[in-house]
């Protein structure tokens, strides 16, 4: 896949917005991925010695935003939200936006200010796998020649789980990872074991949060322990991680899988069995062997803590280059994040008795005193606790007296074609909220008192479209 021409025509549009303007301000999710568009535009910016303000919100605060200068510009958010109400004349507004639009091409005709969205939905490209929003500013950076970011653009789609589909990278997204090996910034291993924390934990506290199928050995240690034992790859006194693997001990651990997932799984899943173990892996070369930023995975979560945690700009210093003081800074956070994560799938789902609700087409918790930021990571979490072939939706109260929501799902839903960010977003609407996302995460913001008649149409909505 190449950049389609009417996009590269927007890009060489954005980028003459960004050489003629002096004032600047810059929205971009907390997130990964928007952490990492925050920080690739902030460079650009700095390059251009363009003075800049780059603010980290979460959606809900984007509808009728105040803007104040020159040109702003939106980044991974904007598209679907109402960001221009307020505009005035002869302003600029700049949106690098992956999620589905709610306006289309022509919106920008007739207006008093300039207006111009680059968003792939325009162009036929699915912002799901194809490209994200960190990868979107990427191309804005590769535009004035800064194609030594590419690295980052990486990192915004590993953390934004642009590849879960395939376990590989595919359209515009495969040009960004190519400039990083090109670059000497990525090392690329193809269809390795999938597994979170090849570097750092342990493999058989690794393969225990193994969650998209709930299988023996998910959240189970001493199972895993025996296993790992059995097929001899892993020994009491001598714990691997799975990156000291040899490939035929990784040979082992798949067919080993495999035969646990055949099991467990209606026959239509089977042919995507494979693709919930496999997986390229990522290695940015030019961090250290021992660092947290070393693996692709472990770097994205880093990332995400800092966002749930109000210290974006500290995972912002850190990818703009800071090694030294926000380094330090970014461990401290990703710490605090992990207790944090402990204490609530601790309060939802390892009680006496689980706060999980079960309904006929979804499930769903209640995750009072859970921090907004942090209920859809911990949402993902318990999918291992509980149905898989359901979605599982999370509510928590937000600071506005409303109902932060969070919903995730097994990646083997996504096979049966269920988009549940469109959904989310329909059924949001009707309960006067707003939503959107991902087919497999998503979110919504509705009133607290329309929780009972959320799940109802949501529950509705999903007649017919599970695999019972």
């Amino acid at each position: 896949m190449q950049i389609p021409q009417l996009m590269h025509e927007q890009y060489c549009q954005a980028k003459e917005l960004i050489e003629n303007t002096s004032d600047i301000k810059v929205y971009s999710h907390i997130d990964c991925d928007g952490i990492c568009s925050g920080a690739i535009l902030s460079t650009i910016l700095d390059r251009q010695n363009k003075e800049h303000e780059i603010e980290f919100v979460n959606l809900d605060v984007l509808d009728d935003i105040e803007l104040t200068h020159e040109l702003t510009i939106f980044s991974d958010l904007g598209s679907g939200q109402k960001i221009d109400t307020k505009a005035k004349k002869n302003q600029k507004i700049l949106i690098l936006d992956h999620h589905p639009p709610l306006r289309d091409l022509n919106y920008k005709n007739d207006k008093e200010y300039t207006y111009l969205e680059i968003n792939p939905h325009h162009h036929s490209i699915d912002g799901s796998y194809y490209v994200c929003g960190g990868g979107l500013c990427y191309f804005l950076a590769k535009e004035f020649g800064y194609n030594d970011l590419s690295w980052i653009g990486v990192l915004s789609a590993i953390g934004d789980m642009q590849n879960t589909k395939t376990g590989h990278f595919e359209g515009l997204n495969e040009i960004i990872q190519q400039d990083a090996i090109d670059g000497g910034y990525l090392e690329l291993v193809k269809n390795d074991i999938n597994i979170y924390g090849r570097n750092t934990r342990p493999l058989f506290v690794a393969l225990s949060y193994f969650s998209d199928v709930k299988l023996p050995i998910t959240n189970n240690t001493n199972e895993t322990m025996a296993i790992l034992e059995e097929l001899g790859i892993d020994e009491k006194h001598n714990r691997k991680t799975l990156n000291e693997l040899t490939n035929e001990e990784k040979g082992k651990l798949f067919q080993y899988l495999m035969s646990m997932l055949t099991k467990a799984v209606p026959p239509k899943y089977i042919q995507y069995l494979p693709q919930l173990i496999l997986g390229d892996s990522y290695t940015f070369l030019k961090e250290e062997e021992d660092s947290i930023l070393r693996d692709g995975s472990e770097f994205s979560t880093a990332m995400n803590a800092c966002g749930r945690n109000h210290e974006e700009k500290i995972a912002m210093e850190v990818l703009k280059g800071d090694r030294f003081v926000a380094l330090d800074e970014l461990e401290a956070v990703s710490k605090i994040h992990r207790t944090n994560l402990a204490k609530g799938i601790s309060s939802v789902a390892e009680s006496d008795e689980t706060n999980i609700i079960e309904l006929e087409n979804l499930q769903y918790f209640d995750g009072t005193g859970i921090a907004p930021e942090i209920v859809g990571t911990i949402t993902g979490m318990i999918l291992g606790y509980c149905n898989w072939k359901k979605p599982i939706i999370g509510f928590t109260q937000t600071e506005s007296d409303g109902l932060k929501v969070s919903l995730r799902c097994s990646r083997l839903l996504s096979y049966d074609g269920i988009h549940f960010g469109n959904i989310i977003r329909e059924v949001a609407g009707t309960v006067g909220g707003t939503g959107g996302g991902h087919s497999m995460a998503c979110g919504a913001y509705i009133p607290i008192d329309k929780k009972e008649k959320f799940l109802e149409e949501f529950n509705h909505k999903l007649d017919g479209k599970l695999t019972k």
